[in-house]
């Protein structure tokens, strides 16, 4: 089973590794606004990254945000640097849990770590911020909550700001500027799981357009450009394999908005597409975020107070067949609505999922999957109270 207690050996519950970035910092204040939940009421944690007087100034800002003064002194600093192996491995022994805040792996890891950590009984679940822990954990609430066998769900997200608007850091565009330029790597990558095709439950459903009018959340919608609907897949695959239970459907999209948003959406796509097939293109997205993004990303990132006001909202429009019904037979006689609904996405919600995320780990491990291995938050915490603890946090999951 998952170890979660602290050793001589292995001194802190957790690592958050990459605290000097911009999500780390707002990670760094949530661990130390919920250190009273870790085991027996006590969290020992610690922050990592390249430079100490970095992540010496991220603990100060901490200190004087939440007015812990003590988190200065409290508060231990490893240095570790992706660049040299040695230093990641003497910070992972120190810890029961890294917070990994230094960009996205999936099923790269996935595909040639698994078995290495089954074998090693290491748990490794990507994707805990708000992609994909809202969309994932979602799709599973909205199938528990359904009386039935839910066969197909569609998710709407749409995002709400306040007077002073909202914008995204530039790290988050960076990491789609690699994400698109490396497609082709990740196709051939699927290529080498072999997996089959999920069952369909019931009938099958329809991919809507690429720009449509949606009646449900009454706006434009385009579908979600982020790492839901593979996490959800992959999910899925593992319900079925695993829980032997039928795997849902899914579709995911994002509103836009209103006309204009979607002519400046239009040209702003095209002009991404165009560059970042060529190299001196990427350097020039890179360079100029908010140019290129008409203000969405920005090197500088939202201030605190556009963050408050900003919130999240996804919509789950759920259908299948309510009990008794054969779903081989006919269509979906059922339709349910969930919401899962919250704080600003990047910043106030990821770091609330992803420190949730591991306080159930070290709160519940006899939860967790059996053996260790790579996975979706949705087959890791599919039988926790991951959901209950982010309905106390202001991660609030309903059905309408």
């Amino acid at each position: 089973m998952a170890r979660v207690e602290t050793s001589s050996s292995r001194p802190y519950h957790l690592v958050i590794f990459g605290a000097s970035g911009f999500t780390g910092q707002y990670v760094v204040e949530e661990v130390a606004r919920t250190a009273s939940e870790g085991p027996r009421g006590n969290l020992k944690w610690a922050v990592a990254g390249r430079s100490k007087q970095k992540l010496e100034k991220v603990l100060e800002q901490a200190a004087g945000v939440l007015d812990k003064p003590e988190l200065r002194s409290e508060v231990d600093i490893i240095v570790a640097d992706v660049g040299e192996p040695d230093s990641l491995a003497a910070m992972c022994k120190q810890a029961v849990i890294v917070l990994n805040c230094v960009g996205p792996f999936l099923e790269g890891m996935q595909l040639n770590y698994s078995s290495q950590a089954a074998e090693k009984g290491v748990y490794i679940i990507g994707s805990c911020g708000f992609d994909s822990i809202p969309a994932d954990m979602g799709v599973l609430y909205t199938r528990d909550q359904f009386k039935g066998t839910l066969s197909a769900v569609e998710s709407f997200l749409t995002v709400g700001s306040g007077d002073d608007g909202g914008c995204i850091h530039d790290g988050t565009w960076q990491s789609a500027i690699y994400g698109f330029s490396d497609s082709q790597k990740l196709q051939s990558l699927r290529r080498k799981f072999n997996h089959k095709p999920l069952p369909a439950v019931g009938s099958k459903l329809k991919r809507r357009g690429n720009m449509f009018f949606s009646n449900e959340i009454q706006q434009y919608t385009v579908p979600f450009m982020g790492s839901d609907p593979s996490v959800v897949k992959r999910t899925q695959r593992f319900v079925v394999e695993e829980h032997h239970a039928k795997p849902v459907q899914y579709g995911a999209y994002a509103g836009i908005g209103g006309i204009g948003n979607v002519a400046k959406l239009m040209f702003a796509g095209m002009m991404f597409w165009i560059l970042v097939k060529f190299s001196f293109g990427r350097n020039l997205l890179i360079k100029h975020p908010e140019f290129f993004s008409f203000g969405l990303f920005s090197k500088a990132g939202p201030t605190r107070k556009q963050m408050e006001e900003s919130s999240f909202q996804l919509a789950f429009y759920g259908e299948g067949y309510t009990e008794g019904q054969d779903p081989s037979q006919g269509k979906p006689n059922g339709k349910i609505r969930t919401l899962v609904q919250g704080p600003e996405c990047g910043y106030v919600a990821t770091p609330i999922a992803i420190v949730q995320a591991a306080l159930t780990i070290l709160n519940e491990p006899t939860a967790l999957p059996k053996t260790g291995g790579v996975y979706t938050p949705g087959a890791a915490f599919a039988k926790t109270t991951l959901t209950d603890r982010l309905n106390k946090h202001g991660i609030q999951f309903s059905v309408i």
